[in-house]
């Protein structure tokens, strides 16, 4: 298989393309260029050859007349054309690999549509100038930007074959970032899948208020705050730390916003101090945020967690 994307500076969105293809076809050989012979040849043709037609492995959005957009109004780019056509194949692949998960088809579809919402829309309205993916420079696209040359490295290798080795060996770069990138979005939504149950199953106490999880690396947080509307606070046991840790629930998915803070006296303490506070002898810390503590023992961590509860009743009465 050819993949042809086009030469020069290289954006976000043609890598993450060609990165999508390559995870499905890692043999494939990638030609960067604007040579319409070689173009022609390709196989997958990506971000260049003015074609849109996924039947023919076409993936272009430079053309005059190009309207392709998504049912919420926002415009493709090549990162999600080729994200559309592709993006359960490679979820599916990508899940297998890293996790050792076979996942349906309409399962690897709907992880394959939430990492568009999360990521692939953004790239795609960073590269048609619509809008920038996170604020300040540092979003997803402007990381993938500065593999690019910059004009000392063009000074310094001049503009012919060294300068287009190492631009190839950036846009390489680049994809294997983006592909790790890939990867971790689809290892966290099949562990939140597969913990599902798990967390729905958990030890709930002190008549629905708390819930108990044997291990605090399940992702919970969407989970209690969809499904379980009494919980006002998560304990959990860190197994690789080898302590408990106390967590308030998140009110929103948007927001930092707890159904019920940690008591306000706690906030900022470790240690002895904590200690001195609660009259837990094992407390380790509190955030001053208020949004989760420690202590070393599950007896500790359960009395902290009380406390919480206790402070929170006069403010619910009221």
């Amino acid at each position: 298989m050819l993949i042809v994307t086009h030469g020069g500076k290289f954006h976000a969105d043609d890598a993450w393309a060609v990165a999508v293809i390559k995870v499905l076809h890692p043999e494939a050989e990638l030609v960067r260029t604007r040579d319409q012979a070689i173009i022609d040849r390709g196989d997958v043709v990506i971000d260049v050859g003015g074609i849109w037609d996924p039947a023919l492995g076409r993936f272009d959005h430079h053309q005059k007349g190009f309207s392709g957009a998504r049912q919420s109004g926002v415009p493709y780019a090549s990162a999600g054309l080729v994200w559309r056509e592709y993006g359960g194949r490679c979820v599916a692949a990508l899940a297998l690999q890293h996790t050792g998960q076979q996942l349906s088809e309409d399962t690897a579809q709907q992880i394959a549509w939430a990492i568009d919402a999360d990521i692939v829309q953004y790239l795609d309205l960073s590269d048609v100038g619509a809008a920038k993916n996170a604020p300040g420079g540092y979003g997803m696209s402007a990381v993938v930007s500065g593999y690019n040359l910059n004009w000392m490295d063009e000074e310094r290798l001049g503009y012919g074959e060294a300068a287009d080795a190492f631009r190839l060996q950036q846009f390489h770069r680049a994809m294997d970032f983006l592909t790790e990138v890939m990867a971790n979005a689809v290892k966290y939504r099949v562990g939140a899948m597969l913990a599902l149950e798990q967390v729905r199953g958990a030890q709930v106490l002190e008549g629905g208020r708390l819930l108990y999880l044997r291990n605090s690396a399940l992702p919970w947080s969407s989970v209690v705050r969809k499904e379980m509307p009494k919980v006002l606070f998560v304990i959990s046991h860190n197994l690789g730390e080898q302590r408990y840790m106390l967590h308030t629930v998140p009110a929103t998915a948007d927001t930092f916003e707890a159904r019920a803070d940690l008591p306000a006296s706690w906030a900022g303490l470790r240690d002895a101090d904590l200690a001195a506070v609660t009259g837990v002898p094992d407390a380790g810390f509190c955030h001053n945020g208020r949004f989760i503590a420690a202590a070393k023992s599950y007896e500790g961590i359960y009395a902290m967690a009380l406390q919480a509860l206790r402070e929170v009743e006069p403010a619910q009465a009221g």
